[in-house]
């Protein structure tokens, strides 16, 4: 059994005491351990402001940016172990693992080529110069620059891979050193790209930390030059955001949290069209891909009151044909959840749902899974309800259940009582409209924009090459209002912004045009 250890001060550290042990979802034996006790995390920010800094700080853009290329490709090669990683210690299928890990690979890739693009400078000007004085003599120019800390990154269970990539691709391109802190259930994978990274050299001293297990006291520690980003439940993040350091120090804290993203079917999508198929589609992908456990997953779908009995007999119809199970075996299309506090937290929450909602498939997530033994994994189906009166209902709109489970609710066909529904949500990382109706799509985009980080239209036009509403692009931003917790990552450039500060240099022209320019 591996014994997972944490990469700090440019050394691998094994903590102290008993360790923690992980689990395979599926069979739950114990594919791994780690501890991080007595690991000293206030020198592990030190080193990485004092070495990991001035280093990435040193480099320009461009060289930043091969370093970035440089790990999707250590990520791509060593591609099929990770995936057999994550099958054992996620509960993934091969193509979930596949989704998570070139999502990773992906992100990299496209930070390196933004920063061949910015190319071989070190300060990014921001906006053109401004007249500030009498004359064009005297004149402002906004810069941004790395910020001199460190970027602590709290990563979500369910994308070990992806989510180490994404927050650090920004952050390393960006100059800021990064300590990365998966969540301990599912460090497997994470863990073994960070062995990766290590063992082909291509990062510079205390550029990248990588902690395996608790965080101690790190957060304490940390101070108005450094970064929070964390991925993960709302109360988590509230209880982060109360911290004395981070509000006696004014920690830059960015948060991803809790989103009960909606999907809405316009009026005009006809019985059978290619825009009724990418709708089903994208719902059981959503419920399905990963056990349902993505932040941007679709949890409430609003349908024209006229067409819900189809659109029932449809779903059910494909949901029927999702075998559950061991996802070693190559025939299973869902695994199980990660974590057995995850199986918990599904059943409380399909229980909650219960008291507002009406079962069409799946009751309450009981099945017989393929593969495992009796008894054994921590498995849920795919569960589907339908809440009458979604206007009327709490549970639904207040309450994500962070597993293969979504609720299905009718509405007049009318754009803004869709609206009204879907920003019950009180926030959300992503919503998802189908309708080939410009004049629909133009008056409920604006309805719902404000409450959302991304806004996704599918339509016939671009079904072909829709990768779903729940496929985070390194280009766009990830992130959302409200309950999502007001965060925003990635969308290329802007992604680097919770790394940088902006400036304002006022001074003669010709000067500003020599440093700058």
């Amino acid at each position: 059994m591996e014994r997972l250890k944490s990469y700090v001060q440019n050394s691998w550290v094994d903590g102290k005491g008993e360790a923690r042990p992980l689990y395979n979802p599926a069979t739950e034996e114990v594919v791994a351990e780690s501890s991080t006790e007595g690991i000293d995390f206030a020198g592990a920010l030190d080193y990485a402001r004092s070495t990991g800094g001035p280093l990435l700080r040193a480099m320009s853009f461009a060289q930043r940016g091969e370093m970035l290329r440089a790990m999707a490709k250590i990520i791509h090669s060593g591609r099929d172990e990770l995936i057999a990683l994550a099958i054992a210690n996620g509960g993934n299928t091969r193509g979930d693992a596949k989704f998570d890990i070139d999502g990773a690979s992906a992100t990299l890739a496209a930070y390196a080529e933004l920063g061949r693009e910015i190319g071989d400078i070190k300060v990014l000007k921001d906006g053109d110069s401004i007249q500030v004085g009498r004359t064009a003599r005297y004149q402002g120019q906004h810069i941004t620059v790395p910020r001199r800390g460190v970027a602590v990154h709290i990563n979500a269970f369910n994308f070990p891979a992806w989510g180490l990539a994404e927050k650090a691709a920004a952050a390393l391109l960006a100059g800021m050193p990064v300590i990365s802190k998966p969540a301990t259930a599912t460090a497997v994978v994470a863990h073994h790209m960070m062995r990766l990274f290590v063992d082909q050299g291509i990062l510079p001293d205390g550029a990248l930390s990588f902690i395996a297990g608790g965080a101690g006291d790190l957060l304490s520690h940390l101070d108005g030059q450094d970064v929070l980003a964390f991925t993960g439940s709302g109360d988590t993040a509230q209880t982060l955001r109360s911290l004395d350091s981070v509000i006696a120090r004014s920690v830059h804290i960015n948060v991803e949290a809790d989103s009960l993203n909606a999907a809405v079917l316009g009026p005009d999508v006809e019985p059978g069209s290619e825009t009724e198929g990418l709708f089903l589609r994208d719902v059981v992908l959503d419920m399905t891909q990963k056990a349902g456990q993505k932040c941007t997953a679709i949890r409430r779908v609003f349908v024209p009151e006229s067409r819900m009995s189809a659109v029932v007999d449809a779903l059910r119809d494909r949901l029927d044909g999702i075998l559950v199970g061991n996802p070693a075996d190559k025939s299973v299309a869902m695994g199980p959840v990660a974590t057995s506090s995850q199986l918990r937290d599904v059943r409380q929450g399909i229980a909650m749902l219960s008291g507002e909602t009406e079962g069409i498939f799946g009751g309450s997530g009981e099945i017989e899974p393929v593969g495992v033994a009796a008894g054994k994994g921590y498995f849920v189906g795919p569960v589907l309800r339908l809440c009458p009166d979604p206007a009327a209902a709490r549970v639904v709109n207040d309450r994500e259940v962070f597993g293969p489970v979504a609720t299905l609710a009718p509405y007049s066909g009318d754009p803004e009582d869709a609206a009204s529904l879907v920003r019950k949500g009180q926030g959300g990382l992503v919503a998802s409209v189908y309708s080939d109706d410009r004049h629909y799509l133009g008056a409920i985009v604006p309805a719902i924009a404000a409450h959302h980080g991304r806004l996704y239209l599918g339509s016939a036009k671009m079904a072909a090459q829709s990768m779903g509403p729940g496929t985070v692009l390194a280009t766009l931003v990830h992130g959302g209002p409200g309950r999502a917790g007001g965060g925003e990552e990635l969308g290329g450039r802007r992604g680097m912004a919770l790394y940088q500060q902006r400036t304002a240099v006022q001074g003669d022209k010709s000067l500003l045009k020599a440093l700058f320019d």
